[in-house]
């Protein structure tokens, strides 16, 4: 498996509840891009469209792939079983959650996305965070220093 884009935003803004690994339709130069790595997926987001039968589909919005022709933002199909699209539609439209795309990979030729269900986060709830990530830092920093001694 490996790891071509991740959305460090999303983990940042959001609190990643569920997770789930999802196809995409893709076009050549799309897969070219990503091979590449020349792929941004920060600001994008996953959203739910009904097709003509009623039947819902969620649809990848707003990434970014570095094409020389055709659509650099265009809208791609993701690829999941009827129960799991189901069950992401039915805990964001219950418990008001986003889905979110958190990591782009290959795995086995094919080009796959991580998505996932989140909330959002509070500001206090950052700054908190931001507050144990620096006393962890510090505190690996001093029990290097002692190791060293």
């Amino acid at each position: 498996m490996t790891t071509i884009a991740r959305n460090k935003k999303a983990f940042f803004d959001y609190e990643i509840e569920d997770s789930v690994e999802a196809g995409l339709v893709l076009l050549g130069a799309e897969i070219k891009a990503i091979r590449a790595k020349d792929v941004n997926i920060t600001g994008s987001y996953i959203k739910p469209f009904a097709d003509k039968s009623g039947r819902v589909e969620l649809w990848w919005v707003g990434s970014h792939f570095g094409v020389a022709e055709g659509d650099q933002t265009r809208t791609k199909k993701l690829l999941l079983n009827r129960r799991e699209i189901d069950h992401i539609t039915g805990r964001q439209s219950a418990k008001g959650q986003t889905i979110l795309p958190l990591e782009l990979f290959i795995n086995r030729g094919r080009a796959k996305l991580k998505i996932g269900l989140g909330t959002h986060k509070k500001p206090h709830d950052r700054r908190e965070e931001l507050r144990e990530r620096a006393v962890q830092r510090d505190a690996e920093r001093d029990w290097r220093e002692r190791s060293k001694r």
